[in-house]
């Protein structure tokens, strides 16, 4: 399966929608002079989702033998509203769920 299956399906599972890949988007976020992400963001039309007619998607890998790759997907609803917005918004609820 390729990458972009793979996030088709991870996001027709998640979100109960049909994923048609858009483009593929490079981004960069910087803060306080730091990277602290860097990488190909995937942007997919959904279709069959009561409230997103786009998602955005990536995955990396861990350090988790059992689970070595994490996928990441967003909705494109507010205030994700671009590839750049989907990173900044899936990085504050990791920080979110890591300080509660």
């Amino acid at each position: 399966m390729s990458h972009i299956d793979e996030l088709k399906a991870i996001i027709h599972k998640l979100h109960g929608a049909t994923a048609t890949h858009r483009e593929s988007v490079p981004v960069k976020e910087v803060w306080q002079g730091q990277t602290i992400w860097d990488g190909i963001v995937e942007v997919f039309d959904l279709e069959g989702h009561p409230k997103a007619n786009m998602a955005y998607a990536w995955s990396h890998e861990t350090d988790d033998p059992k689970n070595p790759k994490r996928h990441i997907t967003v909705l494109h609803i507010p205030p994700a509203i671009s590839p750049l917005m989907a990173v900044r918004t899936a990085i504050a609820a990791e920080v979110r769920n890591a300080t509660t």
